[in-house]
C-alpha cells in the first residue's frame, strides 16, 4: 500500500472523528460555553494522552524543542475550534463544514511558502472540485451572513494555519509530542479563557459521557490527521476530509431534522471525484 494511500485511511478515521465531536458539542452547548467544552476537552486529552503514551512506551518522544512552533501551532488551533465549537450550536453542521472546508484553499494558498511544497496542477485541480462540491451541497446564503456564519468561515483560516505547522512539527517531533503539546497548551488556554469571569460551569452527569467523548474524539482525530500529515503532503491530505460533508449532512438531517436533497449526492460525487483523481495522480507518481 503506497503512503498516500495510507494517508487515506487515516483521514477516514479523522473524518468519523470530527464528526463525532461536533454532535456532541452540540449536544452539550446548553449547559457549558465554548471554552468550557475546550478546556474539559483538552483536560481528557491530556489524561488519555498520558495513559495511552505510559502503555506505548513512547512518553520520551515529549521534549522542549520547538516550543515556539507548539505554542503558535496550538493558538491557531484553540483559536479555530472555539469558533467551530461557537458555529455548530448556531447554523446546521453541513453549513459548517461546508465553510470551514475553504481551509484547503488557504492550505494549497499558503503551503508553498509555510512549508515549501510544490503546487502541483492536479493538487490544485482536486482541491478546486472538493470546493465546488461543497459549494453544491451546503449552498450557504450568504445574503443571511450572521455570527454563526462568520464564525465558521473564520475557523478556516485557524486551521489551515493548524495544519500546516502540523507538518512542519512532523519533521522533527514525534506524534506523541504533538499530541501531548496539543492537549497540554490548550488546557491552560481554556482555563485562562473559560475562567476570565470567575465562573467556570462543571457538566452535569448527564454531559459528562457526552465531554468525555468530545476529548476522545477530538483526541482520535488528531491522531489520525497527523499520521496522515506524516505520509503525505498537506495538499494531498487536507483535500481527503472534504468527505466529511456529505457525511455530516446525512448526520443532521437524521438527528436534527435538517434539510437535505439531491444536490448533496451530487455535490459529494464531485468530492469523491477530485479525491480519487488526486490519490491516484499521487499513487501513479510514486509507482
Amino acid at each position: 500500500m503506497s503512503a498516500t494511500l495510507k494517508a487515506m485511511l487515516w483521514m477516514f478515521g479523522s473524518i468519523a472523528s470530527f464528526s463525532t465531536m461536533a454532535v456532541a458539542g452540540r449536544e452539550v452547548a446548553s449547559e457549558l460555553d465554548t471554552f468550557e467544552i475546550m478546556m474539559f476537552r483538552s483536560l481528557f486529552g491530556v489524561i488519555i494522552v498520558l495513559i495511552i503514551a505510559a502503555w506505548a512506551g513512547t512518553l520520551n518522544q515529549v521534549n522542549t524543542g520547538n516550543m515556539r512552533l507548539h505554542l503558535a501551532r496550538n493558538l491557531a488551533h484553540f483559536t479555530g475550534q472555539n469558533l467551530w465549537f461557537y458555529a455548530v450550536t448556531v447554523i446546521p453542521l453541513a453549513q459548517v463544514f461546508a465553510l470551514e472546508f475553504t481551509s484547503p484553499l488557504w492550505v494549497i494558498v499558503l503551503s508553498p511558502l509555510i512549508l515549501g511544497e510544490k503546487l502541483t496542477l492536479m493538487r490544485a485541480v482536486a482541491a478546486v472540485m472538493g470546493f465546488i462540491g461543497i459549494l453544491i451541497v451546503a449552498r450557504p446564503d450568504m445574503a443571511g451572513i450572521n455570527g454563526g456564519v462568520v464564525a465558521a468561515a473564520s475557523c478556516a483560516i485557524f486551521f489551515a494555519l493548524s495544519i500546516m505547522l502540523t507538518k512542519r512539527l512532523t519533521r522533527t517531533q514525534g506524534i506523541t509530542c504533538i499530541l501531548f503539546y496539543l492537549t497540554a497548551m490548550q488546557l491552560i488556554f481554556g482555563i485562562i479563557a473559560a475562567g476570565y469571569d470567575g465562573d467556570i460551569a462543571m457538566p452535569s452527569v448527564q454531559a459528562l459521557p457526552l465531554v468525555i467523548l468530545i476529548g476522545a474524539a477530538g483526541l482520535l482525530a488528531h491522531f489520525c490527521m497527523t499520521n496522515a500529515l506524516a505520509l503525505a503532503p498537506a495538499t494531498v491530505v487536507v483535500p481527503i476530509d472534504f468527505i466529511r460533508l456529505p457525511a455530516i449532512a446525512i448526520v443532521g438531517m437524521l438527528l436534527y431534522n435538517e434539510a437535505i436533497d439531491v444536490w448533496v449526492f451530487a455535490g459529494a460525487a464531485v468530492i469523491f471525484a477530485g479525491n480519487y483523481l488526486n490519490i491516484w495522480s499521487e499513487t501513479r507518481v510514486k509507482t
